[in-house]
């Protein structure tokens, strides 16, 4: 590459989380060769609810250099473990995945393997018993901890729970730190280069003219340039997610403060808790077709825990992606690429691996639709993944409402039908390529929402029952014993991370 190619000037369109995280990690890892402007406009609100996430997002953190006490602090941050479903196999069940290792693999198998040998011969405890973060989650302690001492075993697996808006607000300072500018205000038009078709430049209502070569398009559900100005089309997944809207609401604390989150299933949808250090963040995501607003609204209210601190907020979405998230010289990222409903807290992480896999296909001014097309492909299959792994959640259950029949009954994508399938014949499931969720969250998910296979591998009957028994008793003694061992989880953020009071705000 020579000098005379290199791209220069990279103008991101839209704030909030997608677009200071772009700012942040390309301003951390490539500012002493780009010059990064982010324009935003206070009078455009963010949808501002995704305050889970998964533990991919330690190692944006660390890319960006974060001390993580801070980020907490700065965040009103709490730490994550896991998510407990409710509800969704059977009203009155409830399970957990949990994150990280369960048990310990042993002959070249998983560790279910052989407790699904043990459950069918009456020696096995359930599988949460076996899981350091779902042991450390019910007793609401935690710690960091990357191994349990004097065993082989992992030690915690962690993410974080925090208000997205002071998130945007805390990587807004790096980025910032790093070089890159904001400008505040309304994107009114576009210009393109009459020859490649390439966003020239953007205008803004004040009458300023900004130039750049590459854009990356965090406008949100709008998709300012890859839709409103590329219309680069959207492929639109409501036939197998049937949620379009969700209700939001802010409320008091009441209680200890639970390292994980809870997702409780309801007649038409479902609903989120997040507790943070100053507040808890709930949500219920339904189906209009079956639950108006208001009703959804009022179950809702009527089953927080805490006092609403805000009036409930309605936000419409639609899932599904566009057709191409880089088109041209513009990167969607966020709300503007696509939208996976929160169940398993993705929506940040999408942003982070789309952030990623742009830093690996980082283009020239040349714009090669060879490199913009493996990006695309690549996005694509992680799209998809998680979606197939959304649906099964809403698929796999046993309840008799209308909306869950129909979610029960419908055809799901054949990606996803062969995974239930050599699921449900053999116990064995295999991850392909980079899928986001490893075997060990797809057994919970299945197991926890009673997908029941028909046989186990060979491998675990290498085991004399005794041995079986003796093997799956030392694990449990040797998680419950230390994960009893742990601080609470408020106990720990008290002594590490406690954030300063804020008044209270939406």
């Amino acid at each position: 590459m020579t000098d005379d190619s290199r791209i220069r000037d990279v103008v991101i369109v839209g704030g909030g989380t997608a677009g200071w995280m772009a700012a942040a990690a390309l301003s951390a890892t490539m500012g002493d060769q780009l010059g990064i402007r982010l324009v935003e406009s206070d009078e455009i609100g963010t949808v501002g609810v995704g305050e889970a996430t998964i533990p991919a997002i330690r190692l944006f953190n660390g890319l960006v250099g974060i001390d993580e006490n801070a980020f907490i602090k700065a965040t009103q941050g709490s730490f994550k473990l896991g998510i407990e479903f409710i509800d969704w196999g059977r009203v009155g069940e409830s399970y957990m995945h949990a994150f990280g290792q369960i048990g310990q693999s042993l002959d070249l198998i998983e560790f279910w393997q052989y407790w699904l040998r043990g459950r069918r011969e009456g020696v096995a405890r359930p599988l949460g018993n076996y899981s350091f973060n779902e042991e450390a989650a019910r007793r609401m302690r935690f710690a960091r901890v990357p191994r349990i001492p004097n065993t082989q075993l992992d030690g915690i697996s962690y993410a974080f729970h925090f208000d997205a808006g002071l998130y945007a607000k805390f990587l807004r300072g790096i980025a910032e730190n790093n070089g890159a500018t904001r400008t505040e205000g309304l994107v009114e038009s576009a210009q393109r280069d009459g020859e490649s078709g390439h966003i020239r430049s953007i205008t803004l209502k004040s009458g300023e003219v900004i130039e750049g070569e590459l854009f990356i398009d965090c406008s949100g559900f709008r998709g300012l340039l890859i839709e409103q100005e590329l219309q680069t089309g959207f492929d639109d997944w409501t036939h197998w997610l049937l949620c379009d809207r969700a209700v939001a609401v802010p409320t008091e604390n009441v209680g200890p403060s639970r390292p994980y989150t809870q997702s409780i299933a309801h007649p038409a949808g479902w609903q989120w808790r997040i507790p943070l250090q100053h507040r808890t963040g709930n949500g219920h995501v339904f189906s209009t077709e079956y639950m108006s607003e208001d009703e959804a609204t009022a179950l809702l209210l009527k089953t927080v825990e805490g006092k609403p601190i805000a009036e409930p907020r309605s936000i419409p979405f639609k899932t599904g992606m566009r057709k191409k998230a880089w088109n041209g010289n513009v990167v969607a990222m966020g709300l503007s690429s696509g939208f996976i409903e929160p169940l398993e807290s993705t929506s940040i992480h999408l942003i982070q691996n789309a952030i990623a896999k742009l830093i690996s296909h980082f283009p020239d001014r040349t714009f090669r639709q060879a490199n913009i097309d493996a990006y695309n492909r690549r996005i694509e299959y992680d799209y998809e993944r998680i979606r197939d792994f959304i649906i099964l959640h809403y698929h796999a259950n046993q309840r008799d409402e209308d909306f869950w029949v129909r979610c029960r009954e419908m055809e799901v994508p054949e990606s996803l039908r062969e995974k239930i399938d050599l699921f449900r014949a053999t116990g064995r499931i295999f991850r392909e390529q980079e899928e986001l969720f490893v075997e060990v969250g797809w057994f919970q998910v299945l197991n926890g929402q009673n997908v029941v296979p028909e046989t186990y591998h060979p491998l675990a009957d290498v085991l004399t029952r005794e041995e079986l028994e003796q093997f799956l008793s030392d694990i449990h003694t040797i998680v419950s014993s230390n994960a009893g061992r742990l601080p609470t989880h408020a106990e720990f953020i008290a002594a590490t991370c406690a954030a300063p009071k804020l008044e209270r705000t939406a």
